[in-house]
């Protein structure tokens, strides 16, 4: 007789988030996953999105709705949704998101198929939304990483071709936009009972997440046959376009990704990369992006609140430099 399928926790964020709401609540009921339970919390929304997603849940699934009075952010936010459930997996997912419904059965196919692999989270193949006869777009196969210290998704605005469809690789991360992860390496990568570190408010907080995860040596698997569309609207080719409070947050993000994660022989190895880049972000910031300068300013600010992070991450790391350091040289390994 074949054990009970695990509980599955499906949480999103929403912020002004209704017109996306009903396809990607429709997708959600249409998982062949069960069981199944539904947490929303919504970030002070002002377009009705809490109303929303109340009357486009499938009534088959347990509703958790928390509105919240201010916007917190994606990362706190999403935090309070994990707190609201004991799943024992949790699929986070956007609300511009909608995963295919064998997502998560191909992701559990594939933990399956290795149980003696310490897998803390899983994601699948990603495509952007499609407009009517435009060829499709990879968005998301993994996450992978650079020398100049960038966290980047393989295949990202590449016309669809077939590529990154090798069956079931390790790759550095998973995107938050719609990803698997098990309670239990949830728990044991937490600072101060939180998966997300707060700070990040919004953007990077999943790279910061994976660099947790494989410093406790978790694997982060990419099954290409697990398949979902999102809608993706920050991107770097966009970075004018879009408000000045993200461009904030992504700025003072990507400091506080080196911050807390950087060790001497990556800081050695990275150095001209970084220097370079960062040269490159202050000007732009100066003659481009003057919005954006408070993020320098509030790095000195909270310096000592950064560093104590900084001890508590890595008084918890179980792994070898090497072992997260090869992750800036290549940007996936067979299973």
């Amino acid at each position: 007789m074949s054990s009970p399928l695990p509980t599955v926790a499906v949480c999103i964020v929403t912020h002004n988030s209704a017109a996306d709401l009903p396809v990607c609540l429709e997708s959600v009921a249409a998982l062949d996953h069960r069981p199944l339970e539904l947490v929303i919390v919504d970030c002070a929304s002002q377009d009705g999105s809490v109303d929303t997603a109340r009357h486009s849940v499938s009534s088959e699934l347990p509703l958790e709705l928390v509105p919240l009075a201010e916007n917190i952010g994606y990362a706190r936010a999403m935090n309070r949704a994990l707190a609201c459930t004991k799943a024992p997996w949790v699929l986070s997912l956007n609300p511009d998101a909608r995963p295919s419904p064998s997502y998560v059965s191909r992701l559990f196919q594939r933990v399956g198929l290795h149980p003696d692999l310490k897998i803390g989270a899983l994601t699948g193949r990603l495509t952007r939304l499609r407009r009517q006869g435009a060829p499709v777009q990879l968005d998301a196969c993994g996450m992978f990483l650079s020398l100049t210290w960038r966290h980047l998704d393989r295949g990202s605005g590449q016309q669809d071709r077939g590529q990154w469809s090798t069956p079931a690789e390790l790759v550095f991360g998973a995107t938050g936009a719609v990803s698997l992860y098990r309670r239990e390496a949830i728990d044991d990568v937490a600072i101060n009972g939180d998966l997300f570190a707060s700070e990040f408010h919004s953007f990077r907080e999943d790279a910061e997440l994976g660099f947790r995860l494989r410093e406790r040596g978790w694997e982060v698997i990419y099954e290409p046959a697990a398949a979902a569309e999102h809608g993706r609207l920050s991107l770097p080719e966009r970075r004018r376009s879009m408000p000045a409070e993200v461009n904030y947050h992504s700025l003072k993000n990507r400091y506080l990704l080196r911050a807390y994660h950087q060790d001497i022989a990556n800081f050695f190895m990275t150095l001209i990369p970084t220097v370079w880049r960062d040269l490159a972000a202050f000007a732009y910031v100066l003659t481009a992006e003057r919005s954006s300068l408070p993020a320098y300013s509030w790095l000195w600010q909270n310096r000592r609140r950064i560093l104590d992070r900084r001890r508590s991450i890595q008084k918890q790391r179980t792994i070898g430099r090497w072992e997260l350091n090869q992750w800036f040289l290549r940007r996936s390994l067979p299973l």
